[in-house]
């Protein structure tokens, strides 16, 4: 493994004085959970079971990206919205069975703990989802906001809820790293005048990742701790 993130794009600001988080595919491998509440509705409808390697990369895009490959539903579909209900409910009734921090998250997040570097998490799961995940997964330390995909005015792409967490926070977006594995993620950081760090270990993928313009990519979390 190559213990330095790469600077892909833009003048690099570290070292860092804060980091943000996404959550899903960057914090937590969810994807199992994911991929079973898809699952589930395909064997109520007579269907088999489809891979977790080829549902793990709609991870990151949620109810819609899952429903999209495992259902081929659209949201100008009629029906859409209780395809939507029904998945979120299969989720909700097993959010945490198999999720698990990603390998090397805990050791990180208890050492940005241990040199008193403000974090927090942002991610567009909606809060009742968020919330109970939380509740029920140990990262090995506590993040110091949590903003969720309805907590502010707007989700990511837009710069909203990072900008929200700063201010939580009270931190200066300039001197932040926001951690992501999906091309909003970059995209929200950049508009929120933060730079931007692509999980090439999540559900985008190695070869995506460093098409998106940030300004590093993050083989593995261990990697982060180099530009702090």
């Amino acid at each position: 493994m190559n213990t330095l993130a790469r600077n892909l794009a833009g003048a690099s600001r570290a070292p860092y004085r804060s980091v943000l988080f996404d959550l899903d595919g960057t914090l937590a491998d969810s994807a199992p959970d994911l991929a079973e509440a898809l699952n589930r509705m395909r064997r109520r409808r007579g269907l088999v079971d489809l891979p977790l390697e080829q549902l793990r990369p709609m991870a990151s895009h949620g109810a819609r990206g899952l429903l999209q490959t495992g259902l081929g539903a659209q949201p100008q579909d009629p029906g859409w919205g209780a395809l939507r209900e029904e998945f979120l409910a299969n989720y909700e009734a097993s959010i945490c069975v198999l999720t698990r921090p990603f390998e090397g998250i805990e050791p990180l997040l208890r050492e940005l703990q241990r040199r008193a570097i403000p974090w927090g998490i942002v991610t567009n799961k909606l809060a009742r989802y968020t919330d109970a995940l939380l509740r029920r997964l140990d990262l090995g330390a506590a993040p110091g906001c949590v903003v969720s995909g309805d907590t502010a005015a707007r989700a990511k792409p837009a710069p909203d809820p990072l900008l929200h967490a700063a201010a939580a926070l009270r931190i200066d977006p300039a001197g932040c790293l926001y951690v992501g594995d999906d091309l909003r993620d970059v995209q929200a950081a950049l508009a929120a005048g933060m730079d931007a760090a692509a999980a090439a270990y999540g559900y985008g993928g190695p070869q995506a990742s460093r098409n998106w313009g940030a300004q590093h990519v993050l083989d593995h979390p261990a990697e982060l701790l180099a530009l702090l």
